[in-house]
């Protein structure tokens, strides 16, 4: 299974945060509608959930709170379902709040096609020889031709790249932006207990990411972090360093693990981690039928894969299985403008 080649779209600076998303979403209109169209989680979870009574509170109570937290965040996604022409309830609440709302759905009424947390992996090191955070983007298959990358410029000067989910924010997954700040993302589950129904969804905590500003510091000394966040508070913060450091979809620190990712942890604490290229190795790994790191459905599927170089001061996303290494695009973390470095996309061009 293979998606379409990833498209880029470049908007800003706009009026308003309603038209930012209202460009994304007339641009990307026919990606939306497929994404929605097609998504068995949407469609056979969440929307029947929706129309019932139990649904109600919760979806005011996220609604609330996020559009109070970050109006401008609120404004885009209306702009975005406005623009590609699709329900408000589908785009803003039911797919940038979906795991925020399938911990609340019976489990009674969830079928195979249920969503899950379970991906995502990352390998992070800082040495003398190189300091690389390497990303497995994985999701529902129902995601496999529906992203696309936004170059967003706004009004205060600040610029990001940010791959992005049709339909979301930008962006549940990877981006950086002007002022040096690359990140990427797990989704880690809280423990059930622990779930509330009024909580800050963490498609509106990425968006915010993409404009943050205070990490000049960090680029000086060559700094990645690995952070875990939780419910009360709670934050473990782990400065990477010479050892590899590999993460998947549950907390190191904080909480509760799963069977996916503890056995992605294993698989990869007995791969070679002395390059890059062993590196994008580990993250094409498939030795582990039922749980591998690079997956190909029929459930979760690896979208692409990213490649943050602090040295060479770039972001590289990389499509198909990485350790055949085929680059698709090369961002400048150097630049303000966060110039797109030139790719033979006819021939790919290989790390």
């Amino acid at each position: 299974m293979e998606g379409k080649l990833l498209e880029m779209f470049e908007v800003g600076p706009c009026e308003d945060d309603y038209q930012l998303g209202f460009l994304i979403g007339q641009r990307f209109c026919n990606q939306i509608r497929s994404r929605l169209a097609g998504d068995l989680i949407l469609q056979n979870q969440l929307l029947p959930f929706a129309r019932t009574p139990h649904a109600q509170p919760l979806l005011k109570a996220l609604s609330e709170t996020n559009q109070k937290k970050f109006p401008r965040y609120w404004a885009e996604l209306l702009g975005t379902a406005d623009g590609s022409g699709v329900p408000v309830l589908d785009v803003i609440i039911l797919v940038n709040f979906r795991k925020e709302i399938l911990p609340f759905i019976s489990k009674t009424t969830m079928n195979s096609n249920a969503d899950t947390t379970d991906d995502c992996s990352d390998v992070l090191i800082v040495g003398d020889s190189m300091a690389v955070a390497a990303h497995n983007e994985d999701a529902n298959v129902a995601l496999v031709g529906h992203t696309y990358l936004i170059k967003g410029k706004l009004s205060n000067g600040l610029s990001f790249i940010a791959y992005t989910y049709a339909g979301e924010l930008p962006s549940c997954a990877f981006g950086l932006n002007s002022q040096g700040l690359a990140f990427t993302l797990n989704s880690v589950p809280p423990v059930e207990d622990e779930i509330v129904p009024a909580g800050i969804g963490r498609n509106f905590v990425s968006r915010d990411l993409l404009e943050a500003t205070s990490t000049a510091d960090a680029l000086a000394k060559r700094m990645i972090l690995n952070v875990e966040t939780a419910s009360k508070s709670r934050v473990s913060v782990h400065e990477v360093g010479t050892t590899p450091f590999f993460h998947a979809n549950m907390y190191l620190h904080l909480q509760v693990h799963d069977e996916n990712s503890i056995s992605r942890q294993k698989r990869a604490a007995v791969l070679p981690q002395g390059s890059k290229t062993d590196f994008l190795s580990l993250l094409g790994d498939t030795e582990d039928t039922k749980y591998p790191i690079y997956m190909t459905g029929p459930t979760l599927y690896t979208l692409c894969t990213t490649v943050i170089d602090l040295d060479e001061r770039t972001l590289t996303i990389i499509e198909g299985n990485p350790k055949y290494g085929k680059v698709s695009h090369v961002f400048s973390m150097s630049s303000n403008e966060l110039n797109l470095k030139l790719v033979n996309h006819a021939e790919g061009t290989h790390l």
